[in-house]
This record gives C-alpha cells, structure tokens and sequence, in this order.
C-alpha cells in the first residue's frame, strides 16, 4: 500500500511535468507570458518619459520614435508606452493577487465543508448557494463604492467573490478523497483531523484546484476592465488596461494606437493564460497514461 501511494504522490508530478513541456502551445505561452511581465516590470529603462509626464508639444500623436513616443501619446501629451506599461502591473497584480485571495478562501471553505460533511456541510453549502444568487458585479461595486477605491481593496473585492467555484470543486475533491484508504490508514494512526486536512486532503486536491486557479486570473483581469471601463475600477494617478482601453475606445476613430496597444497586450496576456490553463487540465488528467 505505501508504495502504492508513493506511486501515486510523487511519479505522476514527473510525468505531469513531461506531458506539461511536451506542449508547444503551453510552452510558446509560458514563454510569451514571462516576456510581458518582464516587458511592463523593466520597459520603462527604455524610455525617458515618467508616468503622467505631459509632452506639451507631442498631444494626442501617433508613434514617434524620435520623441520616444513608441506608442504614441493619449489626448493629454502623456507617453502611451509608459502607460500600458504600468497598466500591466496593475492589471497583472489585480489577477494574480485577486485569485490568491479566491483561492484561501476557496480552498479553506471547500476542504472544511467537504471533509465536516453531514449538517455543517449542507449549511456552508447553503450559504455559497446564496451568494451564488447575488449578482456579482452588483456586490462588487457595492463593496467598491462602500469602501473605497483602493486598488487593494479592488483585489479583495473581486477575490471575495471569486471563491464560490473554488470553494465547490475543492468540496467535491474532498468528498472524494476523504473515502480513500490512505485517508483511513491516516484515521487509525492517530492522525488528527487537521493533519488530515494539511497533510492528505488539500495536496491531493491540488491538481483540480491549480487548473481552475490559471483560468480565473484571465477571469479577473477581464473583470477588473470592465470596472475600470465603468469608472469603478483603477483611478488616477494609477492605470491599468482596462482604463487604458476605455479611454482608447473615446478616441478611436481620431487616435486608433490609444486602443490598439493596451487592447493587443491584454489580448496576447489571456489567451497566454488560457492556453496555459488547458495545458495544466491536459497534464494533469490522470485519465491520460501516457
């Protein structure tokens, strides 16, 4: 039985990571992903212009590369290069950060309803049931116009909605798994009920959970876009594509580059992150042998 279980902890990582390299699109989006992140953390060195700096002899231009314009400038004389480049990081910040706090939540709730089962599973279930029936973007806005517009309460907003799914899948892994004979064997050695959950439960639940998590960040940027579009999202002095991108949309006929780059970068980031995600769904089936 514990090479058995052995067997099923540690070789299928191995050939979870082959299958994942053997990918060409996974691979190609990986790679892609990591030159944007490292393109809007260090792009700026390229440029001689600041965040908010205004050009007053370059408003509203197309691409200059003499005036070190490579995007252009907006309607303001602001350099659209420098912008889309903090506009990623907020953008990037608010889907990973956003989904991080999903998956606590998430994953903590699903693991504990799923393994307490009986009553206390149907309650907390209930209760996610409830939520469900809210409308997202109206709790959202809620929480945003109540509390502010702080891009850390923006994360936390859109993450505190963001983990019913979660919390539902990791619950049916641990309905399953907590029928499992290496779960019981843990039961007879005296294992408690926590070391269960840390040690047995959550790590073995990990691969479902991981899939979901890679296709939420394209979720969440896509959410926060649509709030920055409202006006409910990032607010100056800060950007992100989804401000970007509505202020290209004003301007699109009179100056289309205000559009085209912010719009071909979140483009390229979620189909990267979607790509990605369905790589990890394939390498992780564990109906898949080979």
């Amino acid at each position: 039985m514990t090479q058995q279980h052995n067997s099923t902890t540690e070789a299928p990582w191995k050939k979870t990571l082959s299958r994942l390299l053997k990918n060409k699109a996974t691979v190609a989006s990986l790679i892609i992903l990591m030159v944007i992140t490292l393109f809007t953390l260090l792009g700026q060195w390229f440029s001689p212009w600041e965040l908010g700096e205004v050009d007053w002899d370059h408003i509203g231009t197309p691409p200059n590369w003499s005036a070190h314009h490579y995007f252009g400038t907006d309607a303001n004389g602001r350099d659209l290069f420098v912008q889309t480049l903090y506009g990623g990081r907020i953008s990037l910040m608010v889907g990973l950060l956003a989904t991080a706090v999903s998956f606590i939540i998430g994953v903590t709730y699903g693991t504990i309803a799923g393994y307490l089962g009986g009553r206390t599973d149907t309650l907390m279930m209930r209760f996610v049931d409830v939520l469900y029936a809210l409308p997202f973007m109206f709790f959202v806005i809620l929480l945003t116009v109540y509390f502010g517009r702080s891009i850390w309460l923006i994360f936390i907003a859109i993450g505190a909605v963001e983990w019913l799914t979660m919390a539902r899948i990791v619950r049916g892994q641990t309905l399953s798994l907590k029928q499992r004979t290496f779960i019981e064997a843990a039961r007879v050695c005296g294992a408690s009920h926590a070391t269960i959950i840390r040690r047995h439960i959550i790590p073995n639940a990990l691969g479902a959970v991981i899939v979901y998590a890679t296709l939420s960040v394209p979720q969440i940027i896509l959410f926060e876009s649509f709030l920055s579009f409202l006006g409910l999202g990032v607010q100056e002095p800060l950007t992100s594509w989804g401000v970007l991108i509505n202020e290209g949309a004003q301007q699109m006929e009179s100056a289309p580059w205000m559009l085209l780059f912010p719009a071909l970068f979140l483009a390229t980031t979620l189909f990267c992150l979607n790509f990605i995600g369905d790589g990890l769904r394939d390498a992780l089936d564990t109906k898949d042998t080979r």
